[in-house]
């Protein structure tokens, strides 16, 4: 009988070792899988805890971003008097047929050369306006601001050799060319004298004539430089 009691305490014993055993190696599966667990967890929510930065776009249907301190630009002429001109700046339209804010004549917005911030938009009726305002108009903007200009229907009515002069102080080779039904569009600076390369001319002949007496849209595109205060650019 004692050597019975005996061995029934070492088998209590050898149990109560056999289950602390399986029980602190079941806590430290446990802590290592809350371990695993949360480490997947944390490296699961890095992804989402990036802040990606957006590749910049093309503005003004342009084929390429414009490089630091440029303006995206794209301006058409009308096409004959029948759909008007549109002129976009910096990624946004700010004259359209679309818009119905165009006119007949000179297409006309005025831009910050610095910022890039409109100063003023609308079209210069070169049919029933006035030609002192005009003049007045095209004299009174600021040196150093961009000018940008798209022709509809005829500009020429009762454009004078004073407004041809005040386009090429604002750097336009082509405006004392434009005659009867041409179109032209073109980008400056007003106060500079300086060639601009934003400019084109569609001659109105019978014999190269898209439309019926009129010729062919012209646009034009690209990254127009900021201007410094002094009317130059950067």
């Amino acid at each position: 009988m004692r050597y019975r009691a005996v061995f029934k305490i070492v088998a209590v014993i050898i149990v109560v070792l056999i289950t602390w055993g399986i029980a602190n190696n079941s806590f430290d599966q446990l802590e290592t899988t809350r371990k695993i667990l949360s480490f997947i967890d944390v490296d699961q929510r890095k992804p989402n805890s990036r802040t990606v930065a957006k590749a910049p776009e093309p503005k003004c249907s342009l084929s390429r971003v414009c490089p630091p301190h440029h303006f995206a630009l794209h301006i058409t002429s009308g096409a004959a008097n029948v759909v008007g001109p549109k002129i976009c700046f910096d990624g946004k339209i700010i004259m359209s047929h679309v818009f119905n804010n165009v006119g007949p004549g000179l297409n006309v917005v005025v831009v910050n050369g610095t910022n890039g911030v409109v100063d003023k938009f609308g079209y210069l009726n070169m049919k029933l306006g006035i030609k002192k305002d005009i003049l007045a108009y095209l004299t009174n903007i600021q040196p150093g601001m961009i000018v940008l200009v798209a022709s509809f229907d005829d500009m020429t009515t009762i454009l004078t050799n004073e407004m041809r002069e005040v386009f090429v102080g604002m750097g336009s080779s082509l405006i004392k060319s434009v005659k009867h039904r041409d179109n032209w569009v073109f980008a400056g600076i007003a106060g500079t004298e300086n060639r601009s390369l934003f400019e084109k001319h569609a001659v109105n002949d019978q014999k190269t004539n898209i439309y019926e007496g009129w010729p062919d849209v012209v646009e034009l595109s690209g990254c127009f430089p900021r201007t410094l205060t002094d009317g130059q650019t950067t």
